[in-house]
């Protein structure tokens, strides 16, 4: 098999083991099938354009052109011209795919279903990888930049996976790179000429030559290969021997690696990019079930973790350590013996279909017993998932208290602990100043922070003006608050946020917790939690209390019994056990009243109409004619970096393939263009043309500044010689190996250069400024042109026009 086959193929099988990391993002995985034949179809084609003289631009073109006919024959083949070619119908039912599919991604969590705008972006994407992964490594013999797409194409998949992509799939990635480069670096090594066996060097020394012997590699192709997997080995290894580690690259869905007692840390995924999703869920499905003795069924809310950094960007969560879960848990933070705190029970089911690596828990937990690989983070009590542990289908028992707090105690509450107030009280200097003056203007006259707490929860839920919304940007930074209070428009995340920070800026030690509000109870006695009940609500800490919920969102859960004036006390009963598989199905919610807001019959506040999906979508979708705008904006903003390292690549090419000719007039185009070749390469690397020297002297500059040893500086004056032929000689005599010398110099300039220098040469070349000098010129002899002619008719036509005494 010839070099560049072989790379053809490492290309396609590069490509492949990278798209195996976007797996488990949906199911089923039928369409990674579809994707690599889709790709053979492709890099076949780009196969049979390399074996016809054409231009690398024309091969590249030609695999675009390929691939579009494949993508519209597989999604848009009714719409097509003869159910092949593109036409306008294909295109915008193209276009049309593209735009649902976006939807489904925001709206479905992975494992997502394979609709088929989902698949025409995984399809999609892999071709589009695949063809530039073809034409850097196999077209342009260029295979280490084409680690780039591989690159995106993973990290994609790690990011849209909420606890980073598996381990597998890294390795699968990266030894589908590894594979492509010692695949270019055997192509290499047989372009050397050819290699043979028994030819020895000085004695003692290794043989010349030695690359293979009888079709085996030998000493430089097993020590790259060695020299490749100790390296892809190390980076295995490392990150997964490293506690410090642990949550890096390389991190599965559990995002801890220690075992025993208090190894590990927890490096939180903010949780806040799926939560407005699930609050735009079309179907409310369930994420769990639930049975317990608790008096207040209202105020059971299920916490997951709090986010206590708040950076400026974004709240998440700090950095702990973790430990075994203890048979008993710690009396809370901050709860003192004297304030009503009452123990319940509560047996808990996970539906199949919710996956989280923390465990879903009333607050504040004391016991909690389940199977499992789990671990217990002291600051938040929350549970944690080691290796791969998740809530999937998890049955378990929770105790915890039910604290009532009266509000007296609250108001009577001390002086936090200095490192608590420290940590819970900071805000980052860009948060707007208007915060901290709206908090002061609406807790005027508080006597207590209990009292400004309630004043800022009442100020959000019904003094201020609010407006639940889920369609606004769910920014969480200082500049969504900002805006936040200032439209008084947001969901749950804005409201929480807001409220912590107006809270910091008071003095009072704020967090933000995330989680699900207490459900929708059920005939049979259980409480189904679906996703709408989604949720984030502010915890502020009073000494005595403890952490304590406020509810500043109008219309989401309830607002908390100490904040009132009348304290409902309850009972307790025992709960009876979960059911088994109690959240298989979606429970039957009651019809939507014809009274109910159009905004809460959005949001599922007033249950599921009777005959949901029957009435049509109201908006249209974004316009083909946008998407397109859009598509081809991307394209030209990602093109024009390469532009002028493409142009040098043609230039060079074409420069170098001058055919010898007949003619004097050929020899001497044939030498120039060889001559104008070292210049630019020159230039390229930081030696600026001077036009005023003689060639003779201009190769001796290029050697001086260029640092060439004496083969590249032999090339050098051999080339500016036959120059001087062609021009200056009587009877010129066409130069010999002219292409050779040029790329003997190139070599020797990129040997001497820096790695900087080497990389702006061909990433971004000085000699491209050359093409805004020749449109300049060009542009500038056609406004000559122009006016001459247009000066002559204006003149003519003054001439030819008759007079009026001859009317």
């Amino acid at each position: 098999m010839s070099g560049r086959g072989r790379l053809t193929l490492c290309a396609f099988a590069a490509t492949l083991m990278a798209a195996g990391s976007m797996l488990p993002l949906v199911e089923p995985a039928g369409w990674i099938l579809q994707a690599a034949f889709l790709l053979a179809v492709q890099s076949g084609m780009g196969a049979l354009a390399r074996r016809v003289p054409m231009p690398r631009m024309l091969i590249v073109a030609a695999q675009t052109l390929v691939t579009l006919v494949l993508l519209t024959v597989v999604f848009a083949r009714t719409q097509a011209l003869a159910g092949v070619l593109p036409g306008p119908e294909a295109v915008q039912r193209l276009a049309a795919l593209l735009t649902s599919g976006a939807e489904d991604v925001g709206r479905y969590a992975a494992p997502a279903p394979v609709t088929d705008g989902i698949r025409l972006i995984l399809i999609g994407g892999v071709l589009l990888v695949g063809l530039a992964v073809d034409a850097l490594a196999v077209t342009f013999r260029s295979a280490a930049p084409a680690g780039l797409p591989l690159l995106a194409l993973y990290s994609v998949a790690a990011g849209l996976s909420e606890g980073g992509a598996d381990w597998l799939w890294f390795l699968l990635a990266a030894g589908g790179y590894l594979l492509l480069l010692l695949a270019e670096g055997r192509d290499r090594l047989s372009q050397w000429g050819r290699v043979f066996s028994g030819a020895t060097g000085p004695p003692g020394g290794p043989a010349v030559g030695a690359a293979f012997s009888d079709g085996r590699p030998t000493a430089p192709v097993r020590t790259g290969r060695r020299i490749g997997a100790l390296a892809l080995g190390i980076s295995l290894v490392v990150p997964a021997a490293l506690p410090a580690l642990d949550s890096g690259l390389l991190a599965g869905t559990g995002g801890t690696n220690g075992k025993g007692s208090g190894g590990g840390t927890i490096s939180a995924v903010n949780p806040l990019v799926s939560l407005q999703n699930n609050l735009n869920q079309p179907e409310n499905r369930e994420v769990m079930s639930y049975r317990t003795n608790s008096g207040d069924p209202q105020g059971f809310y299920l916490r997951i973790l709090a986010l206590d950094q708040f950076n400026g960007s974004e709240w998440r969560p700090s950095t702990r350590r973790l430990k075994d879960v203890p048979k008993r848990l710690p009396t809370p933070d901050g709860l003192g013996p004297d304030v009503l705190a009452t123990e319940i029970r509560s047996n808990i089911s996970a539906s199949r279909s919710y996956q989280q690596t923390y465990l879903p828990l009333p607050y504040p937990a004391t016991e909690v017993r389940i199977g499992g690989r789990w671990r217990y983070e002291p600051m938040g009590r929350t549970l944690v998932g080691d290796r791969g542990e998740t809530t999937r289908g998890a049955q378990y028992q929770v105790s915890s208290l039910v604290v009532q707090p009266t509000a007296d105690q609250l108001a009577a509450a001390g002086t936090p602990p200095a490192a608590l107030q420290r940590e819970y009280t900071s805000v980052p200097d860009s948060l707007p100043k208007v915060v901290r003056q709206t908090a002061d203007r609406v807790t005027k006259g508080a006597a207590n922070n209990y009292e400004r707490a309630v004043k800022l929860q009442n100020f959000f839920a019904s003094d201020g003006g609010f407006t639940y919304d889920t369609s606004v940007n769910s920014g969480t930074g200082s500049a969504a608050i900002g805006r936040f209070l200032k439209d008084k428009r947001g969901f749950c995340v804005h409201f929480s946020f807001t409220m912590a920070a107006m809270a910091r800026t008071l003095g009072i030690p704020a967090r933000v917790a995330v989680g699900f509000t207490p459900g929708t109870a059920q005939p049979n006695g259980s409480v189904s939690v679906g996703l709408r009940d989604a949720h984030a609500w502010p915890e502020l800490y009073f000494e005595g209390v403890g952490w304590t919920r406020f509810e500043p969102t109008p219309t989401r859960g309830t607002v908390p019994s100490y904040t009132q004036s009348d304290a409902p006390a309850g009972g307790t009963s025992d709960p009876a056990q979960p059911e088994k598989g109690a959240s298989a199905a979606p429970t039957v919610a009651p019809s939507v009243s014809d009274s109910c807001p159009a905004q809460m019959r959005k949001q599922g506040e007033c249950g599921s109409s009777a005959a949901p999906g029957v009435a049509a979508p109201t908006d249209s979708g974004t316009p083909t004619g946008t998407v397109l705008g859009l598509v081809l904006a991307a394209l030209v903003i990602l093109a024009l970096p390469l532009l002028p390292m493409l142009w040098r690549v043609r230039a060079r090419r074409r420069r170098l393939s001058f055919s010898a000719g007949r003619t004097q007039a050929d020899a001497t185009a044939r030498t120039l263009a060889a001559w104008r070749e070292i210049i630019d390469t020159a230039w390229d690397h930081g030696i600026e043309p001077d036009d005023s020297q003689t060639p003779r002297k201009a190769a001796a500059r290029v050697v001086r500044l260029g640092r060439l040893g004496p083969d590249e500086a032999t090339a050098v004056h051999r080339v500016a010689g036959a120059v001087e032929q062609v021009l200056y000689a009587p009877e010129p005599r066409s130069g010999t190996g002219l292409a050779e010398d040029v790329g003997t110099v190139r070599a020797g300039l990129r040997a001497s250069a820096g790695r900087f220098a080497r990389i702006r040469a061909v990433a971004a070349p000085r000699s491209a400024v050359r093409v805004i000098w020749a449109a300049s010129e060009r542009w500038a002899a056609f406004r000559g042109r122009w006016a001459a002619r247009w000066g002559r008719d204006r003149w003519t036509g003054w001439l030819r026009r008759p007079s009026r005494q001859q009317g």
